[in-house]
């Protein structure tokens, strides 16, 4: 009789694992199905069909269109410059961390990773104000009697750098996390062996570093460089809108009467994901593992006398740097009669009463705070299902399930935020009538990789033998799963969930897309706005951005709290 009884409850906790697994999968194919494939798919179907008939009229008409053509280069040059300088000026920085031990290490490496969460579409009102032909840089040099003239800094030949500028001072944390955790994977004592056999250091680097630390560098390379080419704001608020973002951007009004934007959205997803497809084919080539992987030293070097400064000027002048764009943001937001002068004459906050004081910023405060909530409660429930499926492998296809889940960091945002404008126009889910539906799930579809990858990390951290032992003892797979994995993962979900709440809050792309009424407008929306508004407006847009960065370094500060060294795993591709 208790045999039989075990045999019930071992086939009942059968049932319900295949029920979580495969329930699970469905859930994630459906939605995946009608917001990203199917989006996707109707984009590709109008770039080759008219009136149901096959064509490739439309590619023609994009390749002898100058403006787009060149629009095309100019992005394509936006994300691979920004790419090197960003290699460039990460890969000394995560070398330092990983190798170097020294006073205010903490403070110092928090503060490099501040700018990733400051979106450089705020730090370009800024940029604008400082650099302006009569802002403060010129009128600081002419002062100082530098220069006679002011210097154009933002006219036409120099908005490009300004852009590249902008994109590397928002997007090295993103390489510096990945070179950090690959570094710090690589055993010091293979090098110190090196060393020991002359190997000169250029070469250990080359021949030793370099192939261990490369699927970290590709990882986060490939971030970068899609983000840079498919960035929406940054053009669009310095002014250089020949690039392939605004001019997406600016067809989505008249895409039915100008079809070519089929056609360019098209070839924007082939190139990103073409780019993908490439960084990974460059991971899967020669692979080097250490033999003793899991047991690298922890042991970290005390800098020599003379490296203390280097080290200090190196990691604070970057961050100060990187941090000088929302410094502007800043002094602007308090800024009070200024006039040719190099700073304000005098300061207020007043620009911050009318933020709560005047309806377009306030509820787009209150609109971000709900739409972001929301999914990221999507992302919460949706992306701890999934990394338990993946984890404890309820289904036979999981590697299947995890590479689905990662395909929205393939495909840019701007490309998403088409494909619901010509997928759902004339439905219930009509964003000119109500946006909300699809920014919560264009908010919740782009980040739930972060949320997948963040509660993966818990869950592998994590001794099975504990579910294993509730339901031995007669749980159900959904009490256990409520009483003991979520509690013992709930820093990693809370992570993951601050990050996508951060992200969503100061989303670019879907957020001036598809929010088309000013009642709905979110906080990114209402700063772009405010911005093109007469008289204040930039003033009270700059402190309506500064409300919004301080939300986002609250939430990712808890984030890199709780997470730690761990937080570059979020951003594998």
């Amino acid at each position: 009789m208790i045999q039989s009884t075990n045999e019930e409850a071992s086939a009942w906790r059968r049932k319900v694992s295949d029920f979580v697994g495969y329930g699970t999968v469905a859930v994630t194919i459906g939605i995946l199905f009608f917001f990203l494939v199917l989006p996707v798919s109707v984009i590709m179907a109008r770039a080759f069909f008219n009136n149901g008939e096959f064509t490739f009229r439309y590619f023609p008409l994009l390749f002898s269109n100058e403006l787009l053509m060149g629009s095309i280069w100019n992005s394509v040059l936006i994300g691979i410059v920004a790419t090197i300088f960003t290699t460039i000026l990460s890969f000394p920085l995560a070398l330092i961390n990983a190798r170097f031990d020294f006073k205010g290490k903490a403070l110092l490496s928090g503060l490099l990773l501040v700018p990733m969460v400051m979106p450089p579409f705020v730090g370009a009102i800024g940029i604008m104000r400082f650099f302006a032909r009569r802002g403060s840089v010129n009128l600081t040099l002419m002062d100082m009697g530098w220069i006679d003239t002011p210097i154009d800094w933002l006219g036409p030949d120099n908005m490009f750098w300004a852009v590249v500028i902008l994109e590397v001072l928002h997007l090295y944390p993103i390489m510096y996390l990945n070179l950090t955790a690959a570094l710090a994977n690589v055993d010091p004592s293979v090098e110190e062996m090196a060393t020991t056999l002359g190997v000169p250091k250029w070469k250990q680097y080359r021949d030793i570093v370099w192939p261990l630390a490369r699927p970290g560098y590709f990882a986060g390379a490939i971030i970068v460089f899609i983000w840079a080419l498919t960035d929406l704001g940054t053009p669009l608020l310095v002014g250089y809108h020949e690039t392939i973002p605004v001019q997406i951007f600016n067809m989505i009004t008249d895409v039915n009467e100008n079809p070519v934007g089929y056609a360019l959205v098209f070839l924007v997803i082939v190139m990103t994901v073409s780019f993908f497809v490439i960084s990974k084919k460059a991971l899967g080539g020669k692979k080097y593992e250490m033999m003793a992987k899991g047991h690298v030293s922890n042991e970290k070097k005390h800098p020599s006398w003379w490296g203390y400064p280097l080290i200090y000027g190196l990691v604070g002048g970057t961050a100060f740097i990187a941090l000088l764009p929302h410094l502007a943001v800043l002094i602007t937001a308090i800024s009070d009669k200024w006039f040719m002068t190099p700073l304000p004459e005098q300061y207020t906050m007043e620009h911050f009463k009318q933020v709560f004081g005047t309806d377009l910023a306030f509820n787009g405060i209150k609109n971000s705070f709900f739409l972001a909530g929301l999914s990221t409660l999507v992302d919460l429930v949706l992306g701890l299902l999934i990394a338990y499926v993946i984890v404890r492998k309820l289904v036979p296809f999981t590697g299947a399930l995890d590479g689905l889940v990662m395909i929205p960091l393939a495909l840019p945002g701007i490309v998403l935020a088409f494909g619901y404008v010509v997928t759902y126009s004339d439905t219930i889910l009509d964003p000119l009538h109500n946006p909300v539906p699809l920014l919560v799930i264009a908010y919740a579809i782009r980040r739930l990789p972060y949320m997948v990858r963040s509660a993966t990390a818990g869950l592998q951290q994590m001794s099975s033998s504990l579910e294993e032992a509730s339901t031995t003892f007669g749980a159900s797979r959904f009490h256990t799963l409520r009483k003991i994995t979520v509690p013992l993962v709930m820093a990693n979900l809370i992570a993951g969930a601050l990050l996508c709440f951060s992200y969503a809050m100061l989303d670019v792309s879907d957020s001036l897309i598809l929010a088309m009424k000013e009642r709905f407008y979110p906080l990114t929306k209402a700063i772009y706005v405010l911005f093109l508004e007469q008289g204040t407006g930039e003033l009270v847009a700059s402190a309506l951005g500064i409300i919004g960065m301080a939300i986002l370094i609250v939430c990712i500060m808890g984030s890199s709290l709780v997470l730690g060294k761990k937080m570059g795993e979020l951003f594998r591709s």
